[in-house]
């Protein structure tokens, strides 16, 4: 191998504008988000839904997607400190010590809290367009792995999410927490979402026609998660009461929706075929 292993230190901060913090994550997660959008665009156009609708999904989606992943990681990774300080979970801002107020941005996002916050967010945009709940996740879970490989891009510029020691030689040393080789874990994560879309997007393509009723969310459910599932086993653990448990947070909370996603993919399956079957005539 030519890699030895990599120094990786960049200054997360872009800009900072009268003490407002402009950083890599955020432009990642948004960037992410608004690339999904712009692909639902163009399914949308194929599926014949209206452009109207696209943009009340845009609303809840997006409401649904922050609100659910900021809570999710206050109450699943850190409810003590969070459930005594109820204004820091809301606003990203914090009371240190010394006195005053400082912004801090969104530190801490769990990507379960914020699928689930996308399912209620996605729940009231049904009910005010119409347009079918399952017909709508299945969408979403098209074009979803693409904005989860950019938020896991966010994680590497941020140094955080990091790997445990490794030997490899495309080990990357994260400077700013230690000087030991690590598995790039967020890497691992963003390539293989990436991977994921690219399967999603042709499977939609190829056979649309016969993949429906929850198909794809199912799929994408099993797929994204076992996918997190698996990669956690080379991460280091996230908050301190995760040590020494066979299965961290992220795995367990992992579980539910993979076995959710089971049910979608056999439903999806048999729904389809249900409605394929030529109707006996008497």
């Amino acid at each position: 191998m030519i890699l030895n292993y990599i120094h990786w230190n960049p200054d997360p901060e872009i800009i900072n504008i009268f003490g407002i913090s402009i950083r890599y994550y955020g432009l990642l997660f948004v960037g992410g988000l608004i690339l999904c959008i712009y692909i639902l665009g163009w399914i949308y156009k194929r599926e014949n839904i209206p452009s109207k609708h696209l943009e009340k999904l845009t609303i809840y989606g997006m409401i649904g997607i922050l609100a659910g992943a900021r809570l999710g990681h206050c109450l699943f990774y850190e409810p003590s400190y969070y459930l005594s300080h109820p204004i820091e979970m809301i606003l990203p801002i914090t009371f240190p010590p010394d006195g005053g107020i400082k912004f801090t941005g969104y530190q801490g996002l769990a990507s379960h809290g914020g699928v689930l916050g996308l399912l209620i967010g996605l729940y009231f945009y049904s009910r005010k367009t119409k347009h079918s709940m399952i017909d709508t996740i299945d969408l979403i879970a098209v074009v979803s792995g693409l904005s989860f490989g950019f938020i896991r891009l966010g994680n590497f510029m941020n140094s955080e999410i990091i790997g445990i020691p490794t030997t490899k030689p495309w080990g990357v040393i994260f400077e700013g927490v230690d000087n030991i080789r690590r598995h790039p874990a967020q890497l691992y994560e963003a390539i293989s979402y990436f991977i994921i879309f690219a399967i999603m997007m042709i499977l939609y393509k190829k056979m649309r026609d016969r993949l429906k009723n929850g198909f794809f969310f199912g799929l994408g459910s099993i797929l994204f998660f076992s996918t997190r599932f698996i990669i956690e086993f080379v991460k280091e653990d996230q908050v301190g009461f995760e040590d020494g448990m066979t299965f961290n947070m992220g795995q367990l909370l992992s579980l539910p929706y993979i076995a959710v996603g089971i049910g979608f993919m056999i439903f999806g399956l048999w729904k389809t075929k249900k409605h394929e079957r030529p109707t006996k005539c008497i």
